[in-house]
């Protein structure tokens, strides 16, 4: 599916371990033909909920520079991290407490690097993350469309994915509705939509928007 790194068996999404042995929230691994494999829950990760759910783009590559915005632990992250083995993941991060178990799942991870800051002020970590390739964000606040778009604009990023949280925007309007917003709000920012797709049954009120820079 992505050049070798994510796999389907049974249904269910695996990554290759870059690390083999090595469990990141006690996700089951397996080895074939003396590959160890990830399990990649949808229930655990809305990026493997959009690819689960037939998702049809996926920009990365072996070598992406990704700016990852909500990194949370790192669960999602650590799977990105199989993918772009030869690439690297700027893991944003705002709360301290997550931030903590953040650096655990990077110490076994060199092309993840952990930053403690604001996803809405990405002027305070250029001096880090300097460009990317991709941009995913899972911040449940408002704004979500404008902050991806304030970093795409600010690291100069060709693609970007947004888990849009329709009840963190507005819980008096349809999630529909929400969805829509953020899509006119991102062409309204210069961008081309290329997909929405609900991340039902996996995640309520939650649909994926992957959009490029034309």
């Amino acid at each position: 599916m992505t050049g070798g790194t994510v796999f389907i068996d049974h249904g269910r999404l695996h990554t290759v371990s870059l690390y083999p042995g090595i469990k990141v929230y006690g996700e089951h691994l397996s080895v074939f033909n003396e590959v160890e494999y990830r399990e990649w829950p949808p229930q655990r990760s809305k990026l493997s909920a959009y690819l689960t759910n037939g998702g049809k783009y996926f920009p990365f590559k072996e070598d992406s520079k990704v700016l990852y915005l909500g990194a949370s632990s790192g669960t999602t992250p650590s799977h990105v991290s199989d993918i772009v083995r030869k690439g690297s993941i700027y893991c944003i991060e705002f709360a301290p407490r997550m931030f903590r178990d953040l650096v655990q799942t990077c110490d076994h991870r060199p092309n993840m690097i952990p930053i403690l800051g604001d996803a809405t002020k990405p002027e305070n970590y250029q001096f880090i993350v300097e460009n990317a390739d991709i941009i995913y964000e899972d911040v449940a606040q408002k704004r979500q469309a404008d902050i991806i778009a304030d970093n795409m604009d600010m690291f100069n990023a060709k693609y970007g994915m947004v888990a849009i949280k329709a009840r963190s925007e507005d819980v008096t309007m349809e999630p529909n509705e929400v969805f829509k917003a953020s899509e006119r709000r991102l062409k309204d920012r210069g961008f081309e939509i290329l997909e929405t797709r609900s991340l039902e049954p996996f995640e309520n009120a939650h649909a994926m928007i992957i959009f490029k820079r034309p």
